[in-house]
């Protein structure tokens, strides 16, 4: 796997090691070109994804929601940039870059990157924590998403290493049936 010049100097700025993309299987992924408005949060942060992501997320949303199920985004598209002050605060808090590496991608291979992951929450429920499994808005996307072309990025004992994440859905165009 190649890691491009200007992630090798950010992870090493970082310490990140390179051998970690082959570790853990990871991909470097672009960063989405286009992307358009879905949602804004009550803190008027605005989330975005990729025109199609974002066309499957709305009929998908309004899908659950005609089945009772209210579905809203925590988190969609981030740029690497992103990620990094993610890390370095993180870093600072005095966590070590193995234990970051266990919940967040290192800058260039998170799928928020693409415009196309989004993590999902109910209101009133819990965000991104792990107990999102216990919620019927966790029992509705495991039946439903792929329809739409979402599926879980993280199941628990996943090959990248990171913590079971039942919140973060990935839109791929190949599962949508409905999209």
């Amino acid at each position: 796997m190649y890691l491009p010049e200007h992630l090798e100097t950010i992870w090493q700025q970082l310490g990140i090691a390179p051998e970690i993309l082959q570790q853990k299987s990871l991909c470097v992924f672009e960063e989405a070109a286009e992307l358009v408005d879905v949602e804004t949060a009550a803190d008027g942060r605005v989330w975005q994804l990729i025109p199609a992501a974002a066309q499957a997320w709305q009929a998908m949303q309004a899908t659950a929601l005609s089945n009772g199920i209210e579905l809203k985004i925590a988190s969609a598209y981030r740029a690497s940039s992103r990620q990094v002050e993610l890390i370095e605060r993180k870093l600072n808090l005095g966590q070590s870059i193995d234990e970051i590496l266990q919940v967040l991608a290192p800058p260039g291979c998170s799928e928020h990157h693409t415009g196309r992951a989004i993590d999902i929450y109910q209101p009133g429920g819990p965000v991104i924590e792990e107990a999102f499994e216990q919620t019927t808005a966790f029992a509705w996307l495991s039946q439903f998403a792929v329809e739409y072309g979402f599926s879980l990025s993280f199941p628990r004992n996943n090959p990248f290493g990171y913590v079971y994440e039942p919140w973060h859905w990935c839109w791929q165009a190949q599962l949508g049936q409905k999209n």
